[in-house]
């Protein structure tokens, strides 16, 4: 199979890809690789992804432009013909959304317009997308289910990604083009975002630094691991969006359709207080944390929680790594990488 996988030097992309390359799959990466984090782990897991391919025997190829360039998208489309589509680029960040909301009218916005043109053109097979818990926003009905409507975002970036989804129904309506969202919560592992809790949070712990603990630690987040991450993300794409026969215009249910268009949470449908999370991290690093207690950000939602039940049920698989595992393994490959 061959495989356009953008944003493949990000944390999930790059994870992704190299997942499809040791299977044997043709892997097209697209990554304008940018300075919203430390463009030297994204260089890094690029040579890794380029290992991987010599290692494996699979074709790969990287591509480095914007995919808010609509003619570079277009060219790479004519050049090397994907099949398939996991699109995983996006201005990623809650509270970034309120500084700079251009970003990511440019990255979630006009970037993904460009994909769905490009697939509906070339009439790829299946395009699969990154969306985000944070569109359940303004919801407190636990566990969050992809039945529930999703019309309250609490930030631009949730917004963004809401737009997404529907952006997808849209030419999954009009052009039969096959779309699946995956939801991801809290993701975490190695190789993570440097911008993100785990790993601000062991960087500050083992430089004796005090880390800011909003909400003092009571908010609570369904963390799921980059491992049960990319493996629905594979399953999801591998099996192709059809239509929903028993979906009903005079009851609409906002997860499917009458087109090849579906919704999936992927979470671990087992929430965290943060402050548990943090007592995994001192565990694995041996050291106690010394905690700047604050309250919640703005934007920040209290609690999340994934109904897995969905995803489950089409590909057969459930996240399940415990957070205690995932965070010793961050832990071990963070030492290594940083040689601390």
């Amino acid at each position: 199979m061959k495989i356009l996988v953008t944003g493949n030097a990000g944390f999930i992309g790059f994870h992704t890809a190299k997942r499809l390359l040791e299977r044997g799959d043709s892997v097209i990466g697209f990554d304008v690789v940018n300075d919203y984090y430390d463009p030297t782990i994204k260089e890094a897991r690029l040579q890794i992804l380029e290992e991987t391919a010599a290692r494996s025997g699979s074709d790969y190829v990287f591509v480095r432009e914007d995919l808010a360039d609509q003619q570079a998208v277009n060219a790479t489309f004519v050049a090397h013909r994907p099949e398939r589509v996991i699109h995983l680029a996006a201005q990623a960040g809650v509270r970034y959304s309120l500084e700079n909301p251009h970003a990511y009218v440019q990255s979630n916005v006009v970037a993904f317009t460009n994909i769905l043109e490009a697939c509906r053109y070339h009439e790829v097979k299946h395009l699969t997308y990154a969306s985000t818990s944070s569109v359940y926003g303004a919801n407190t009905k636990m566990p969050f289910s992809e039945h529930d409507s999703v019309d309250h975002p609490l930030q631009f970036y949730a917004a963004t990604k809401k737009a997404n989804e529907l952006m997808a129904h849209s030419y999954s309506h009009l052009y039969r083009l096959p779309t699946t969202g995956l939801r991801f919560f809290t993701v975490y592992g190695p190789w993570g975002r440097p911008d993100m809790a785990l790993f601000l949070f062991t960087r500050k712990i083992l430089a004796g630094e005090p880390i800011p603990v909003f909400n003092h630690g009571h908010h609570t987040r369904d963390f799921t691991y980059i491992d049960d991450i990319v493996e629905g993300v594979i399953r999801a794409s591998d099996a192709i969006a059809a239509p929903d026969p028993d979906w009903s215009s005079d009851a609409p249910d906002p997860a499917t359709s009458n087109a090849p268009y579906r919704l999936f949470n992927i979470g671990n449908n087992n929430p965290v207080k943060l402050s548990t999370y943090i007592e995994a991290i001192e565990a694995a690093l041996g050291k106690e944390a010394i905690k700047e207690l604050l309250p919640l950000q703005p934007g920040d939602v209290p609690d999340t929680y994934a109904d897995s039940t969905e995803l489950e049920k089409a590909v057969g698989y459930k996240p399940a790594t415990s957070v205690t595992a995932g965070v010793a393994n961050f832990v071990a490959w963070y030492r290594d990488f940083y040689k601390v």
